[in-house]
């Protein structure tokens, strides 16, 4: 009897899966020449340089200074977990318990939440880390805007892009958002008479509506993901996706049929395991921002 890898056979069914209900997807695809490898613990480049000085017309140039350090981050996030699965539930169960319907249930309502959950909490606990800006100012429709050009005018003066920000929010916020004062709208009527009072994005920054069981600041990864006791709200997270690394470093998902695995004997057994984290760049923490409640 066969052992099927669904790692590599599910490759593309999950990409376009994650692609699609993974909210935090746009920050792996930042800093694509950071690989982990061959360790748990991998260390990013840091380089400092001193700047120009004046030229005298002499032979000769000034002496510039340079330093190299590397900053080191450990891996954390490894999970795994197996179903056992008897021949006899998929018969009786016309098929609900096939392998592709497991695999679709699990991820969308285990494993993409709680990357999402993770990925949003970890920004949270390392830009308080690296003493980042956590502002608990309660937004309203009235004051939404200022927040938000208050956060964007610091990151400008810091030379974060302007290109590829992103603003992820609740659905409360989504609502305060685009009932902002101070915004223009342009209400699109298409030809069946629908109406679309969808805000995409401000300032040329994207907007991404996230749930706000995704968006808390602690959780508890005993048994899954659910909320920590002293888990805060996330209201948004204002980011420029070039200040995190997110990676997945091993995935692996098997299905041994009957009689492939001294523990399967006549059944099924599921396995799936996931191994990444993500990390905020300490020389880049002035491209995230947060705003959580008190």
């Amino acid at each position: 009897m066969p052992v099927y890898d669904y790692a590599t056979q599910f490759t593309d069914l999950l990409q376009q899966k994650y692609a699609k209900e993974l909210c935090s997807d746009a920050l792996t695809q930042s800093n694509l020449q950071v690989k982990f490898l061959n360790a748990q613990t991998i260390k990013l480049p840091r380089m400092t340089v001193s700047g120009y000085k004046d030229h005298t017309r002499t032979p000769g140039f000034n002496a510039g200074t340079l330093s190299n350090d590397w900053e080191p981050k450990k891996l954390s996030h490894d999970r795994d977990i197996e179903f056992f699965v008897d021949p006899m539930d998929i018969d009786e169960s016309n098929l609900t318990l096939s392998v592709a319907n497991i695999q679709n249930t699990f991820e969308t309502e285990q494993a993409i939440p709680e990357k999402d959950s993770y990925r949003f909490s970890k920004l949270h606990a390392e830009l308080t880390a690296f003493g980042g800006r956590i502002s608990s100012t309660v937004v309203d429709a009235v004051n939404f805007l200022e927040a938000f050009d208050e956060e964007m005018a610091v990151m400008d003066e810091a030379g974060v892009p302007e290109e590829g920000r992103i603003l992820y929010v609740t659905p409360t916020m989504n609502k305060v958002v685009k009932a902002a004062e101070g915004i223009q709208r342009t209400i699109t009527v298409n030809t069946a008479s629908s109406i679309n009072r969808k805000v995409h994005s401000l300032d040329d920054v994207t907007i991404k509506m996230v749930p706000a069981a995704r968006m808390k600041t602690a959780y508890d990864f005993t048994d899954g993901c659910v909320a920590a006791p002293t888990a805060k709200q996330i209201n948004w997270i204002l980011i420029h996706t070039s200040c995190v690394v997110a990676r997945d470093k091993y995935s692996y998902i098997k299905l041994f049929t009957p009689g492939t695995d001294s523990r399967t004997a006549d059944g099924y057994l599921y396995q799936n395991r996931n191994y990444g984290d993500l990390f905020l760049l300490e020389k880049k923490v002035a491209g995230c921002a947060l705003n959580v409640s008190v």
